[in-house]
């Protein structure tokens, strides 16, 4: 799964400063950003943190959505608030079947830009957050699908989206050990140069079977992974840059 993220200002600027038009930077560096939850050192899913996402009707230009996907067929607030923490993740297996995600995967999908992602690791009864990146310092790109909900009650709009899983690669499998799953599990970080594949909004209605292939896990090799702090409880520190930096338990030494 993915509940826990870094996401710096410039990582999800990447793709902004890509197109080379410096003026819109400029824009989303005055306007957007400072609506954002930005930087976000480690940021829990269930905070629903407002990120920057770029989509198939802004690829370049982003906008800012809140965590956790809300279906436009969500009745009011009451039932947003006990569907929200259920939509963090959507498995990419399912993306086109399930009622939650179905319309979006067809519809909308988008792109996050993370610096890494956090995964817990479990062992006698503890568990242990390891922070898993880029060998090369990269920001990665999540695949997304989102979607705007809004209130009928007062007409306010709500941004959301949800990150999409596939199977974890050898080093999750190694560190996504929750028993309660039935196998580890990872973000679906799209290749460099696929970007525009996900996006693509063309086809109509989308070819469901070649955007599912698409749905991979990131080759090991390229990843990175070193326990961190506490992420949850008393002995968390909260968002600050120090909370990805390398951390002993003498006690995993033989494990991982």
């Amino acid at each position: 799964m993915c509940y826990d993220i870094k996401s710096s200002k410039e990582a999800q600027l990447k793709r902004a400063k890509r197109s080379g038009d410096e003026d819109a930077v400029k824009e989303i560096e005055q306007t957007i950003l400072p609506l954002t939850d930005l930087p976000l050192f480690h940021a829990s899913g269930f905070q629903h943190p407002k990120l920057l996402i770029y989509t198939e009707e802004s690829p370049y230009m982003p906008i800012v959505a809140q965590w956790g996907l809300v279906p436009h067929w969500v009745k009011d607030r009451a039932q947003q608030q006990k569907f929200w923490n259920n939509t963090l993740n959507a498995r990419g297996e399912t993306i086109f079947e399930k009622p939650a995600f179905r319309d979006a995967a067809k519809e909308h999908r988008c792109l996050v830009y993370v610096d890494g992602f956090y995964e817990h690791h479990h062992f006698k009864g503890k568990t242990y957050p390891y922070f898993i990146s880029f060998k090369s310092g990269e920001p990665m790109v999540f695949a997304g699908l989102w979607n705007t909900w809004t209130d009928r009650d007062n007409g306010e709009h709500l941004t959301t989206f949800s990150i999409v899983t596939t199977t974890g690669n050898p080093l999750l499998a190694r560190i996504h050990n929750n028993p309660k799953l039935e196998g580890p599990r990872m973000p679906f970080i799209i290749p460099e140069g696929m970007e525009e594949e996900w996006l693509r909004a063309a086809d109509t209605p989308p070819d469901q079977k070649a955007l599912t292939d698409m749905i991979r896990s990131y080759p090991a090799d390229s990843l990175q992974a070193h326990t961190v702090r506490r992420l949850r409880g008393k002995e968390y520190a909260g968002n600050i840059p120090e909370i990805s930096e390398p951390f002993h338990y003498p006690e995993l030494e033989a494990v991982t």
